[in-house]
């Protein structure tokens, strides 16, 4: 029997310790080498090639052009990562990590990882110290062109951006469309819409609403196999221009989702001055952005708003300085909804 005084053997596990200040810094900057890592393994094709069954290096070193040797210590390191699962023969196999850098996998990581560590996109980080001397575009500087003018001459890298997007912020749409209450609307209008990730999701929770679809010639390229795959292609009309020129009428709500965030404050209030122009007096404008927290809260969108100075210009915004900006555009900043994803619907109506 024990007494009261019987302690036990079994040690209570240790609680993880935070690293040193050292080593913490240390870890931040050596993680670009895993990326790099995992861009590499995107860009051969390697989780492809390993679809159908465990492969070594010296079988994938052919087919990829390769050297088997270094193959081999590449897949040993990303199976350390967690992307393979070394078997017997040296052979490796997917793990669910690895499955989801697939071509086409559900969450669009592969093209993600393409867009984040290619040379247009990764290269213009290294002037980021430009943009923090001058306030302007590391990419312009880079690429010595705006980054959506460079998209419109570079089609491919466009379809992949396009996909991109839908890989980083794909639970937001669900988390839009669940937050608010579209089936008030006759008409949705997702200005910048791209290939209509977003417009999909809210028509097909809300039955009510039909859609229009409006970006770019290039951009809008690809929305017909999305909105067909989601089913609600009959219920959207596609419409292309230039936000800054005009913006469809017609609509009673108009979503404009990560994209106020793209552009300097002059070009904000001129894509809201066509908005306005085009809805009416009692339609509703919907801005789906990362609406930061004040102070030194931890938030996704303070590391996105370094993104927005070096390449396209723009930035992440607090509440207050949204409802200043709205101002300037003579809307009337009316209340912040959060999702259940990283994004807020700033909610606005005309009249300052």
């Amino acid at each position: 029997m024990d007494t009261p005084h019987a302690v036990s053997t079994l040690a209570a596990p240790a609680a993880p310790q935070e690293p040193p200040p050292h080593v913490a810094l240390i870890q931040m900057a050596t993680a670009a080498w895993v990326s790099r890592l995992v861009y590499a393994a995107a860009r051969l094709d390697v989780a492809d090639h390993l679809a159908t069954c465990p492969r070594s290096a010296e079988d994938l070193a052919g087919p990829l052009g390769l050297h088997a040797p270094s193959l081999h210590r590449f897949m040993r390191c990303l199976a350390s990562l967690g992307l393979f699962a070394e078997q017997a023969g040296q052979r490796f196999a997917l793990t669910a990590l690895g499955e989801a850098l697939k071509t086409g996998a559900p969450g669009s990581a592969r093209a993600t990882i393409l867009t984040a560590g290619s040379p247009w996109f990764a290269g213009a980080f290294d002037e980021i110290v430009y943009s923090l001397q001058t306030g302007r575009t590391a990419f312009e500087k880079t690429h010595g062109t705006p980054v959506f003018d460079y998209l419109g001459r570079h089609p491919d890298e466009a379809s992949l951006f396009s996909e991109t997007m839908i890989g980083f912020h794909g639970r937001e749409p669900p988390a839009v469309a669940e937050a608010y209450d579209f089936s008030a609307f006759g008409t949705v209008v997702d200005v910048g819409g791209a290939t209509g990730n977003l417009l999909a999701a809210i028509l097909a929770r809300h039955e009510g609403p039909r859609g229009i679809l409006f970006d770019r010639p290039h951009v809008v390229a690809d929305a017909p196999a999305l909105l067909a795959a989601r089913r609600v292609q009959a219920r959207v009309a596609i419409e292309a221009g230039d936000f800054f020129e005009t913006v469809p009428t017609g609509g009673d709500a108009y979503v404009l989702s990560h994209v106020i965030h793209d552009w300097s404050e002059e070009q904000c209030l001129t894509i809201l001055g066509q908005v306005r122009k085009a809805m009416p007096p009692d339609g509703r404008l919907l801005l789906v952005e990362m609406v930061l927290p004040a102070g030194d809260t931890p938030h996704p969108g303070k590391v996105l708003d370094m993104v927005m100075l070096v390449l396209p210009g723009g930035q992440e915004r607090t509440e207050e300085e949204y409802r200043q900006l709205l101002a300037k555009a003579s809307f009337r900043l009316t209340r912040v909804i959060p999702t259940s994803s990283d994004v807020s619907i700033v909610e606005a109506v005309q009249g300052a």
